[in-house]
């Protein structure tokens, strides 16, 4: 998968997840309003996940990772939080079960850009490897053709 398809569902998630985040109202214990700054913060990464998807200096695979990362803790937070005040604050099932959902998508989408983040590091490590230990001088890549070569004596 590449990353600029990962950069869509990015795109994807961010729409559902502004569905599920606008106009949501809970009862009016103090306690309850606490899940609104996991939201704000959830709602400013989901931003940044956006722009890097619309600008043209795209995200490198390390960064979406890291973005990817804190987006995943966060909905672990969110999750724990709904879990442990949904039956005081009066959260609805729909709410929850979106959220849930929505994390189970940054879930995956984060393993993949994450695997991708890995193989861009081994690559890059192999390569200064391979510079570093004078390769990469040969046509093909490889460390090319070593030795003498005697030219053939007498008439031609």
């Amino acid at each position: 998968m590449s990353f600029k398809t990962n950069a869509a569902l990015a795109v994807a998630i961010a729409i559902a997840s502004t569905a599920l985040f606008s106009g949501q109202a809970f009862a009016q214990a103090p306690e309850c309003g606490e899940i609104q700054q996991t939201l704000q913060a959830r709602k400013d990464l989901i931003g940044k996940a956006n722009a890097a998807s619309n600008s043209k200096k795209k995200m490198t695979p390390a960064e979406a990772c890291t973005l990817f990362g804190k987006l995943q803790a966060n909905g672990t937070a969110g999750l724990k939080w709904i879990t442990a005040n949904k039956e005081w604050c009066s959260i609805p099932d729909s709410f929850a079960e979106g959220f849930k959902a929505d994390h189970v998508k940054v879930s995956g989408i984060k393993t993949k850009v994450c695997g991708v983040a890995a193989q861009a590091s081994k690559m890059e490590a192999q390569a200064r490897a391979q510079a570093q230990n004078g390769g990469g001088g040969g046509l093909l890549g490889g460390p090319g053709l070593t030795g003498s070569l005697k030219m053939p004596q007498g008439a031609l």
